[in-house]
């Protein structure tokens, strides 16, 4: 970062009567420096993170159409997924789609 774009941030903080001096000391050295390692961030990378796809995606993926989606579904090699607090399915998760491409989900 440069030297002026610090001097920039520095003065912010000092117009800032929220920040006392320890916390201006600190944000100043977490830019200075980066952020420590200690520190995770606040979300999940995405690829851990469980997404729903609605049925015309899962077609999609999968090369068919959605009416065979749904048949797979009902057959049971599809999971559909709701929402919390929703009564009606909402999609299915990414994970079984991919699986049932590559093969994992027929037994």
């Amino acid at each position: 970062m440069l030297a002026t774009t610090l001097k920039i941030v520095r003065s912010g903080f000092e117009s800032d009567p929220t920040l006392t001096p320890a916390d201006r000391t600190r944000l100043m050295a977490t830019l200075r420096n980066g952020l420590s390692p200690q520190i995770k961030p606040a979300f999940p990378p995405l690829e851990t993170t469980p997404r729903l796809i609605r049925r015309a995606e899962a077609a999609r993926r999968y090369s068919c159409s959605i009416r065979t989606i749904d048949k797979l579904a009902a057959s049971g090699f599809l999971k559909k997924r709701k929402l919390p607090g929703r009564v009606r399915a909402s999609g299915f998760l990414a994970s079984d789609v991919d699986a049932l491409i590559q093969g994992e989900g027929i037994a």
